[in-house]
């Protein structure tokens, strides 16, 4: 999507001035992926317009090999604005938009089975019936290959309701090797105070509960872990969970070991509060090592 985002912080109302640039869940794991030295493919539909040509050539510039398809509608929008220092609102214009008329046809197979990882969020299935068939046709073709499903719930209530969400979220995520989720996305549609167990059950052998300042919680192939937060300032906390899940999938297509994926997940995410913007302060291993004061990555 193109994000519109007003400068300071206060209601929109009062906004002087605003920013324009690019935003989205999967993108900003790519971009991230990336920057911490990992090879990322980008899918998706862009309008015929110039947020469309700003999306391609931002992800390309960031090192993702962007797969943009043109499409006749115009490209999605995202504004945002800070109404206090810790909580941002989101409005939506993406009905009708190029994304929201992404397809199965639009998804090459060659691309999915030859990835190391295929990454959907649940963003996706909640744009239109055919986006949401692109998603899980993109998944299953993914599953027959071997190639690993990461999913990251993602739910967004203004796209759609709980009552809508959670049997697709559910239904997606038993498909899935890989899942993240915070604590009130997984409780959509798993009830019970083992969430960990819970989301294992349907399942992914990898689940990851990103709980903001409190850390993070994994079962990983049986394995418990469970990691605070590092200290830091924040300037923004938009993009944290991106950041999060590109640190883990970074390292888990370098083949780190889970504590290790864990450890540059919860540093990544943590440098993302740091800067302002959704993927333009993305970290790269050098910024982690800073951050830390030691190699995150061993």
């Amino acid at each position: 999507m193109g994000l519109v985002a007003a400068d300071g912080i206060g209601p929109l109302t009062y906004a002087k001035s605003f920013s324009f640039g690019i935003g989205g869940a999967e993108s900003n794991v790519a971009v991230g992926v990336a920057r911490l030295g990992g090879q990322a493919t980008w899918l998706g539909r862009v309008g015929p317009d110039a947020t469309g040509a700003l999306i391609a050539e931002r992800l390309t510039a960031s090192g993702v090999r962007a797969l943009a398809i043109t499409d006749e509608a115009f490209t999605g929008l995202m504004v945002r604005h800070k109404r206090s220092a810790q909580f941002a609102q989101v409005d939506y214009h993406r009905a009708g938009s190029a994304g929201s008329r992404l397809s199965p046809a639009d998804v090459p197979s060659a691309e999915l089975t030859s990835a190391g990882v295929v990454h959907v969020t649940g963003i996706t299935p909640a744009l239109s019936e055919t986006a949401r068939a692109a998603v899980f046709q993109s998944v299953e073709t993914a599953r027959a290959a071997g190639v690993p499903v990461s999913v990251d719930v993602n739910y967004r209530s203004k796209l759609w309701s709980r009552f809508d969400a959670a049997p697709v979220l559910r239904d997606l995520v038993s498909r899935a090797d890989v899942v993240f989720a915070s604590p009130e996305e997984a409780e959509l549609f798993v009830d019970t105070d083992d969430l960990l167990g819970a989301l294992a059950k349907l399942g992914p052998s990898e689940v990851v509960v990103k709980d903001g300042a409190r850390g993070c919680r994994a079962l990983i192939d049986g394995e418990r872990h469970e990691l605070p937060v590092l200290p830091v300032t924040v300037v923004d906390p938009v993009g944290a969970g991106d950041a999060f899940v590109a640190g883990y999938l970074a390292d888990r297509l370098a083949g780190a070991a889970p504590a290790a994926r864990l450890t540059t997940a919860i540093a990544a995410g943590a440098f993302a509060v740091t800067v302002p913007g959704d993927c333009e302060g993305a970290p790269t291993r050098a910024d982690l090592t800073a951050l830390t004061g030691d190699d995150v990555h061993r």
